[in-house]
């Protein structure tokens, strides 16, 4: 499938630069009668948008959603979903510079290996901006979600080496997330590291971390086998984001550390309904699969990190080359996030949405 498409039957095609005139998303395949407003699309946006201070870039886009067609009166009509987002404060001219420039860390050369021709302006498709397509196209899957009782929360873990209290701690909050600029479920937290992100700033840094999700209400059995499995999907999903390096599910890692006896989730009966007249419903007791196995959904949560790389556009000096073959130092100017992963947690959000709505779909298909 094109690079810019996503997903099999919930299908969403995005398009658009850092600095062209808008951005977007057309989704096709999104069943009809679901609710759906602008106000859900912009909620959405607004989570993800520059402009908001901690470790946030200064370029200030509204991000105010355009939807274009497939919803009238409130309501999805099956037919084709089209977003825009128009920008309205890119510099352009920050740029100028570096035009013949491959930056360090950043995609121009790979782009120009594969095309022959790039936008240099904020790096057009490849830069972090392109993530407003796949926002808005997720608002649309967790409004799809909703129908099924299925909620999706992510936050920051991590940035650099301070880790934030886990989701067991009774101090976790994700209200309080959602209340400070980093989307640390945990004030003292939140603060420490905010002095860490304005040190790293006045030195012309940046900085990686970490974004958990988990996903409440998933129904066990969706998934697909061999090669189209859940844990598969979602990690696809997932590095499919430019600057993520890493995903784990459950207890990742750890599990490579541990044994059988303290790893395998172990299956008892509930009284919920039978899922069949074969099938009896089940919960387990742990979760260190991450609401997995065989690559299909158990019913428990599910659970998964992401690690985000640093920033490559730093203003500190850095050695790199030219077109023409002549070594340069560079000091990247304009406005660029000391840190990615507040911003990237709407994003984790909206892909994870995006794989479970199509999941949900095929799901429907999978027996009579």
């Amino acid at each position: 499938m094109p690079g810019n498409n996503f997903g099999v039957l919930f299908v969403v095609t995005a398009f658009g630069e850092s600095h062209g005139p808008a951005l977007g998303c057309i989704i096709d395949g999104c069943p009809s009668g679901i609710p759906l407003s602008i106000e859900d699309i912009r909620r959405e946006l607004q989570r993800r948008r520059p402009g908001g201070g901690g470790a946030a870039t200064s370029r200030a886009e509204a991000d105010e959603p355009e939807l274009l067609s497939g919803v009238f009166e409130g309501r999805t009509l099956g037919t084709p979903i089209a977003i825009i987002v128009r920008n309205t404060n890119q510099r352009s001219a920050d740029y100028d510079g570096l035009k013949d420039i491959y930056r360090p860390g950043h995609a121009d050369w790979t782009w120009e290996a594969k095309y022959g021709i790039r936008d240099h302006r904020g790096g057009g498709r490849s830069s972090g901006r392109e993530t407003v397509s796949r926002v808005a196209a997720g608002a649309v899957a967790k409004q799809f979600l909703a129908g099924y009782g299925v909620t999706i929360r992510a936050w920051t873990s991590a940035i650099g080496g301070v880790q934030v209290i886990g989701s067991e701690d009774p101090a976790f909050s994700l209200d309080e997330a959602e209340s400070n600029p980093l989307r640390v479920p945990h004030q003292e937290s939140a603060e420490k590291i905010m002095s860490f992100i304005d040190k790293l700033r006045s030195q012309g840094d940046s900085v990686g971390g970490v974004v958990s999700c988990s996903v409440i209400g998933l129904p066990a059995g969706l998934g697909e086998p061999v090669f189209g499995k859940l844990d598969a999907q979602i990690a696809s999903a997932m590095l499919s984001l430019g600057a993520a390096k890493g995903v784990e599910f459950g207890a990742g890692f750890e599990a490579a550390r541990g044994t059988g006896s303290n790893q395998n989730d172990c299956p008892v009966p509930t009284d919920k309904p039978r899922l069949s007249s074969t099938v009896p419903s089940l919960r387990y007791q742990t979760n260190n699969a991450g609401g997995m196995l065989g690559g299909i959904s158990t019913g428990m949560p599910l659970e998964f990190k992401v690690a985000f790389k640093p920033v490559p556009s730093i203003s500190k000096p850095q050695q790199t080359t030219d077109r023409y073959g002549a070594f340069r130092e560079v000091r990247i100017q304009g406005r660029h996030d000391v840190c990615i992963v507040p911003r990237a947690v709407p994003v984790v959000e909206a892909m994870t949405a995006l794989v479970l709505a199509d999941l949900l779909l095929l799901r429907r298909c999978d027996s009579m």
